[in-house]
């Protein structure tokens, strides 16, 4: 009975697998079984629980029965930043994706730091997930050996280490860098810029050294690097650096994603009073949606988002699946998408 003055009424018990099973008139494990994907249960079984629970307003609690199991329908995803377009968006398309294959995701934050990236991928480890998906991070040697051990499979979602026992899913970097390095080559450009990302990310890394074979194979060389780490604010103090000097301003800069080269532009055109293109091109990497917007119309190398999740999701299944399964690394195609935020070469094709 409530006290006088009490505004909330005596709080409703709650139901139990114990009560379904006794107004279904089944055991206890039954209830378990018809809850339990694959698990084997008759048709006429499976829909009185399910009645029963619908009348009681049962619903089963998932992560328990994981604890207790040492199963789930769970996988974890750890990434480092969300600011980039291009990492929002691939959350979503893996979400839909694995509840379309009966799995749920658990989304955890990290930074770049290897540390902490194990910490919090141990602390995955805590909620008996069925796998691990790490986007834009990479993890230690001894953490792989540890999830590899509980067999709790890894993949790399665009990032590449060279590490046994851990799929990645990336973009073929390398290729597009260069691609990039031949399209300004073509264009006429003699003074190209390169504003580098994290130098711990292999995205960095693969999309430099592309850069960096293209102008040679063009015989030329790399103008001026400056340093945005992937943040937009380092971007534009890179920017600044790398055109301060009018006399010594590149012709054209590519930019590792698009992210920073939106933060790019911004300077070159309102700060700086420079025209995209006529005065210096801008490439980028990624091809998220603002890219295609009329107030950048950016060129860059399109991370096929899509297949590279519809990858990154069989690759981990299989896995799951097929206990003993070699993981599989794959470099997916990143074709340049020429728009007008740079100088386009007299008859280009790509």
């Amino acid at each position: 009975m409530s006290a006088p003055g009490d505004t909330e009424g005596p709080k409703p018990e709650k139901v139990t697998a114990q009560d379904v099973a006794r107004a279904a008139g089944v055991s206890r494990s039954a209830v378990s079984r018809v809850y339990t994907p694959g698990a084997s249960v008759s048709e006429k079984t499976a829909k009185k629980v399910r009645a029963a629970a619908e009348t009681l307003g049962y619903r089963p609690n998932v992560l328990a029965r994981s604890l207790i199991t040492g199963r789930s329908r769970m996988i974890g995803l750890v990434v480092a930043y969300l600011e980039n377009y291009f990492y929002p968006e691939a959350l979503e398309k893996f979400s839909k994706a694995l509840q379309a294959e009966g799995y749920h995701v658990l989304i955890f934050m990290a930074s770049q730091t290897a540390g902490n990236i194990d910490d919090v991928i141990d602390e995955i480890l805590d909620y008996q997930v069925a796998g691990i998906i790490a986007a834009s991070v990479a993890m230690s040697s001894n953490l792989a050996t540890r999830c590899r051990a509980l067999g709790v499979p890894v993949v790399l979602f665009n990032r590449a280490q060279d590490m046994s026992g851990v799929g990645a899913i990336t973009s073929d970097n390398f290729s597009g860098g260069r691609e990039i390095a031949r399209f300004l080559l073509a264009g006429g450009h003699e003074r190209v810029g390169y504003i580098a990302g994290w130098e711990g990310a292999s995205t960095q890394r693969d999309r430099e050294a592309g850069l960096m074979a293209g102008l040679a194979e063009g015989g030329a060389q790399l103008f001026a690097r400056g340093q945005g780490d992937f943040h937009a604010d380092r971007a534009r103090v890179a920017a600044r650096k790398m055109f301060a000097e009018r006399d010594r301003r590149p012709d054209a800069v590519f930019v590792a994603n698009d992210h920073m080269a939106f933060a790019v532009m911004d300077v070159l055109r309102f700060e700086l009073g420079l025209s995209v293109p006529e005065d210096v091109s801008v490439v980028g990497f990624d091809d998220v949606p603002p890219a295609a917007w009329p107030a950048y119309a950016l060129t860059t190398a399109r991370q096929r988002a899509n297949l590279m999740v519809e990858r990154t999701v069989a690759t981990l299944l299989d896995q799951i699946e097929t206990p003993g399964v070699a993981p599989v690394s794959e470099a997916i195609e990143a074709p340049l998408v020429v728009r007008r935020s740079a100088r386009i070469p007299q008859g280009w094709t790509t």
